[in-house]
Formats: C-alpha cells, structure tokens, sequence
C-alpha cells in the first residue's frame, strides 16, 4: 500500500496533552510532570483540570526525573516531558539509575527532536538522544511521526511496565495513518518495492515517500518502512528489507546510534546487506529553519534519492 502524507491540522503538543487528559481522567494514578516547559508542549492548557494530577518543577529537570520515580515506587504512573536533550543528556544518570536501575515505571516524552528544534540552537539540539536511551538496559524507545502514532505510543506507554522514552517534534507533521490504524510490530510498511528499502523514522518518513516517488519515476521501486520501534527493533522487518538486497535508513538524527544504527547491527548478525545510513555526522547543531537545517545536514528527500542510487550500483557490481 502506497501512502501519501498531507500536512496535518493538529500540532503533535496539543495530542500529547489532549491524550495525557484523557489518560489521567480514567486513572487518577496519571501525573503530568513538566521542567517549565508546559507552554511550549500546551500541557499548561489542561493543568486546571489535571489538578493534583499536574506538577511543575520549574527548570529543574534532574529533579523533575527523581520526582518521578517516587511517584512510581508509590503506585503512579508518571508522563515526564522536556526538550529531548533535557530529558536524555542533561538528566542521563537520574533515568538510568532512578528509573531504569530501579525498575520503575515511567513515559519520558522529548519533544524537539533533532532539527526541529530550530531557532533553540546548537545546546538544545539533540541529535544523540536515541542513542543515549537506546543502551539502557529493558528501555523502550519510539519515535513519533504522525499523531495518531503519537496517541497510539502514549497509550502503549501508560499500558505497559518499565520505562518508556517517546521522541517527537512539537508541531504539525506529516499526516502518514488515519485514525484506526493498528500498530502492532513496531514497524508498518507503507509503500512496497523490490529494488531496495528505505528504512525510516520521525520526520524522515514522509520524506523518504517522497523519495520512493522520484525513484519510482525513474524506474526504481523502494520499499518505504516507519521504523518508530527503535528499541527493541523490529528484527523481522529489517529482515523482510534485506530481502531487497540494499537498504537506506534515513533519520534526523546522529547516524551513531540511532535506527541507522539499530539496523546495521541486525544487518551485520543475520543478513549482510548493501547499507547508507542518511542521517546526522559528526556535527553539533546550530541556529536555523527546519528545511534549512535539512539542506545543511545532509537529510532531504534528494540526498535519500542520491544515495539510494549509489548504493544500487554497488547492489548491481556496476
């Protein structure tokens, strides 16, 4: 099934706090924990009717992390949110030894993810978040990349055990599912194709849609896969793209520990493949517009087609 994004309507914040709402209106264990950013992701909408459920901790973010694995050892169900780089660099030691360490239960929503942190700049700019939560020992880790993946994630999160880190943008999307979609694997394929695989996550999946378009012009058919399961991976889907013998993963994010990664690992132990991870290299980030950011770090809807060209040829010894 081939699907073509739109722009969504709803900003990707305002689905974080409208299904917080409707989580902690059905379990009073639902607490709502914000580092003052509570504007900025809209949860300051619903904290009149969150009530006793809503606590802000002002820019304290390691405190906001403690606060939470108390409220799991006493029986509630945390959802923690800041920038993603707050929620992973700044607090690592607190997630990894009061929660994760302590077998505690928490969802760690970063939000900002990657380039669409924009004009925040090179220090709120994460590009290595995935990687940092990725190596926590039982960690789940998603990445959202519309809406209704988002609500379906934060469900999946306050439903089951252990810690779950959620990365997402802030605002609109690209509208990839409807409403009623199931997500069952960790993985959905969206487009099929026999030539090679583009592997993506977040906001790289409707650009890598695109890209299976210009391809497909031109007499090349790519598979398009959503990997918004980084961990654990889905083994079987990376599989099923091997079986096209090349495959691109596309992320925004450091190609050091990311899906590029997470694949490549899959890849190396069961199906050595043809692979180009497009994705963020050795470089911090900076001041800029999302498309700008883009163009300069190499992850675009043409760089995915250039590479996928490369790596055809080297597929076909050309």
């Amino acid at each position: 099934m081939t699907y073509f994004p739109k722009k969504e309507v709803v900003e990707m914040r305002t689905v974080y706090a409208n299904t917080l709402l409707e989580l902690a209106e059905k379990d009073e264990k639902v607490i709502a924990l914000e580092a003052d950013l509570s504007s900025a992701i809209t949860t300051d909408k619903i904290k009149e009717q969150l009530k006793n459920q809503y606590v802000n901790l002002g820019i304290m973010e390691a405190e906001m992390i403690g606060t939470a694995a108390g409220l799991s050892v006493t029986g509630f169900k945390p959802f923690v949110h800041t920038f993603a780089n707050f929620a992973t660099r700044r607090v690592y030691d607190q997630v990894f030894v009061s929660l994760a360490y302590a077998q505690l239960n928490a969802v760690i929503l970063g939000s900002d993810a990657g380039v669409t942190a924009e004009h925040n700049g090179g220090t709120h700019m994460s590009f290595e978040d995935l990687a940092l939560m990725r190596i926590i020992p039982n960690n789940k880790v998603y990445e959202a990349s519309d809406s209704t993946l988002l609500k379906h994630l934060l469900h999946k999160g306050y439903k089951e055990d252990g810690l779950t880190y959620i990365r997402t943008i802030r605002k609109n999307a690209m509208q990839l599912y409807k409403e009623d979609e199931a997500f069952k694997t960790g993985s959905k394929i969206l487009r099929e194709g026999e030539d090679l695989a583009i592997l993506a996550s977040g906001i790289m999946v409707s650009d890598a849609l695109e890209a299976a378009e210009v391809l497909s012009k031109e007499g090349i058919e790519a598979m398009v896969m959503d990997m918004y399961q980084i961990k654990p991976i889905d083994q079987s889907a990376i599989l099923k793209a091997a079986q096209t013998g090349a495959i691109i993963t596309a992320e925004n994010h450091n190609v050091i520990g990311g899906l590029g990664s997470a694949v490549a690992e899959v890849l190396a132990e069961e199906a050595p493949t043809h692979h180009y991870r497009v994705g963020i290299r050795e470089k911090f980030g900076q001041v800029g517009t999302t498309d700008w950011l883009k163009e300069d770090y190499l992850i675009t809807v043409n760089e995915i087609v250039m590479q996928a060209k490369k790596l055809l040829l080297k597929k076909n010894n050309l």
